[in-house]
Order: structure tokens, then C-alpha cells, then sequence
């Protein structure tokens, strides 16, 4: 399902509390979904300000541990940029449009660049924890997308272009200053289903499909 209505209430709430806190509308230019162990790039943020979930009525509340659970503004380099800490899963027993509810806020923000990070498991045994895995595409086997029911078209058409849904000039971008860094780095294209336990003997099985099928729209 879509849900225009849910996403402008947050979005008015978001605006109105970091007007508050800031003085001026939030205005990012970059959104990051933050995954599992990335919660740290918090840490690069020039003059944060953070927007706990619990305080925008209505959005879904991440129920990992380890998730954070807000949204935090603040500069990169020079540039405003939000940060998704913490998110919520279809295994946690959401619905497709609450899952991808962070990215449809940011889109409405006014964002022009989205960066989608996990953590994966991979069933090619000469990859390594720690390594950098470029997504090229992904698989869908759950079932489930945020672009079913009536469609907003204010969001997009019916059927979306979903033939190239991660920027290649940006993946080369990454994999150019992995390689400065010393960061193996590796091209993929993981499938999505239910998500069973973390680590299992033989995984490939975490995709960002929710999270990037609404950015598509764009």
C-alpha cells in the first residue's frame, strides 16, 4: 500500500520540531538508511540534531537492540544530510509501506541522493567479513512491495522503471574510494526473503528491495 497521508504528517512534524531546534527548515540534500553496524556514521555529523521515531506520530518503532531508532540531521563535508539510525523490518511483522515509510519522508524532505547500507551474509566462500559489497540489483522473493494498492500519483507512475535502481556513476564512485582506502570490495546482486537467524552455515538473503523500490519513483 501507499500512504501519502501518513508520510505528510510526519514530514510536518519533522519540519516543525527541527525548525525548533535549528531555527530554519530542514533542508538535506543526501539521505542515509543506516544498517546493522553502521549506526556509527553518526559520528561524521557536523552539528547533529536528532529526531527520535517515538516522537513522530504514527511511524513504525524499530525493534532490533541495536537499532537506534531516529532520524538525525546535520552536515557531511559541507553537506545537510539526514541519517535513517535504525529502521524497521517486514520480519519484525510491519507491512511494506511502513518499512520503506523513512524513505518516503526523506524523498518528501527534498532529498536528491539515497544511500542504502546493510549488513549481508553471502554464499560465495572467498568473501570476508568486513568486505564491500557493491549492489548492482536485487531479487525479490518475499512477496511483498510498497507499490501495491491505488497508486499515488503524485509519487510516480504505476509502473515504475526498476531496470537500473542503484546509480552506477555512484557505485563507481564507492568502489573508486574503497580501492583508495584498502577496502576489499566485491559486485552483487542479493536476494530478499524472510530473514532467518543472523548467521546461518549457507545465507544469501538480505536485499534492500523495500527500501529502494519508493526511491525509484524519484
Amino acid at each position: 500500500m501507499q500512504n501519502p497521508e501518513n508520510v505528510q504528517n510526519s514530514v510536518s512534524v519533522i519540519v516543525s520540531a527541527i525548525s525548533g531546534q535549528t531555527g530554519h527548515a530542514p533542508r538535506p540534500r543526501v539521505g542515509v538508511v543506516c544498517g546493522t553496524g553502521l549506526g556509527g556514521l553518526a559520528d561524521a555529523l557536523n552539528a547533529p540534531v536528532a529526531l527520535p521515531y517515538a516522537r513522530i506520530p504514527g511511524f513504525p518503532q524499530s525493534t532490533v537492540a541495536s537499532h537506534q531508532g531516529q532520524f538525525l540531521f546535520g552536515r557531511i563535508g559541507g553537506v545537510e544530510v539526514v541519517l535513517q539510525q535504525g529502521r524497521c523490518h517486514l520480519y519484525e511483522g510491519y507491512p511494506p509501506e511502513d518499512v520503506c515509510m523513512g524513505v518516503r519522508i526523506m524523498a518528501a524532505l527534498g532529498i536528491e541522493t539515497l544511500v542504502i547500507t546493510n549488513a549481508a551474509g553471502a554464499l560465495n566462500p572467498r568473501w570476508d567479513a568486513g568486505d564491500l559489497m557493491l549492489i548492482t540489483d536485487h531479487v525479490n522473493f518475499t512477496g511483498r512491495s510498497p507499490l501495491t494498492g491505488p497508486n499515488h500519483d503524485a509519487w510516480g507512475p504505476r509502473f515504475p522503471d526498476m531496470s537500473a535502481p542503484y546509480d552506477a556513476a555512484l557505485g563507481r564512485i564507492a568502489l573508486e574510494e574503497a580501492a583508495r582506502l584498502g577496502v576489499r570490495r566485491t559486485r552483487a546482486c542479493p536476494a530478499r526473503r524472510w530473514k532467518p537467524p543472523r548467521k546461518p552455515a549457507c545465507t544469501g538473503n538480505w536485499a534492500p528491495t523495500p527500501w529502494a523500490c519508493p526511491r525509484c519513483w524519484r
